[in-house]
């Protein structure tokens, strides 16, 4: 009967796609797909979204709390991050492929927020959700900031730059076939506006990356040395922060 109820209401190649996923997947896109035409030109994805939470040292109570808000370049340096500021501070991660107006994006950090108190932030978004224009990126932008602030009043924060793409990159992964330095640096220079306008500390990991090949493993991500220099930055942000 469900299938009969599937095949009335769905095209074949819905249908077709639908019965190759896994139940959950099938549910999800059955929301989708009868959705109101408004909500779905509201909400606009990537083909694949992801969220990695990641925190460690949940029950202690010993020592002070940081939280990465990031993407795949923050999960890239957190390790080396926590390493540094071991026996300091207990450092967790918020990775998210989720673009600002999403509201998975801000539901995703009042979640931990609500649930976890950090003495210091560290927060970026801009290397996802290109099928957003940069005037969408302004435009959400301070909800980004508000959230943090409202779920984590007492924390303090740090803005870091979204990274460059890698010099002569003309094939940047699927999902950012829309990026472009140009775009990254617009982006960059929308949120700046804000974060000043509050006062928050800026960590700049767009320039170090800037023009150097060699410290990238794609067009996006980093090697060694990259991951080393952005938690070498980023550390000593926290530990400025934290000694406050």
């Amino acid at each position: 009967m469900a299938t009969r109820f599937l095949r009335n209401n769905i095209n074949a190649s819905n249908l077709s796609y639908m019965i190759n996923k896994t139940s959950w997947v099938v549910l999800i896109f059955s929301a989708i797909a009868f959705a109101s035409p408004a909500e779905s030109k509201r909400i606009s994805r990537e083909g694949i979204e992801w969220c990695d939470i990641w925190i460690s040292h949940a029950n202690e109570t010993n020592l002070p709390r940081v939280l990465l808000i990031g993407d795949s370049i923050t999960r890239g340096y957190y390790l080396a991050v926590e390493k540094r500021l071991g026996g300091k501070a207990y450092v967790a991660r918020l990775t998210t492929s989720a673009f600002l107006s999403d509201p998975m994006f801000t539901q995703q950090i009042a979640m931990v927020l609500d649930n976890i108190k950090f003495d210091v932030i560290q927060f970026n978004n801009g290397m996802h959700g290109w099928q957003h224009s940069e005037a969408e990126y302004r435009k959400a932008f301070p909800n980004f900031i508000e959230t943090i602030q409202k779920h984590a009043p007492n924390a303090k924060l740090i803005w870091a730059s979204t990274t460059p793409l890698r010099p002569s990159t003309n094939s940047p992964p699927t999902t950012l076939k829309s990026a472009s330095s140009e775009r990254i640096i617009t982006r960059n220079a929308i949120a700046l506006e804000f974060v000043r306008a509050k006062r928050i500390v800026v960590n700049d990991l767009y320039t170090p990356a800037l023009g150097r090949g060699e410290l990238y493993t794609d067009g996006v991500h980093f090697n060694k040395e990259g991951i080393a220099t952005q938690a070498d930055l980023v550390t000593s942000q926290v530990e400025k922060l934290l000694s406050r």
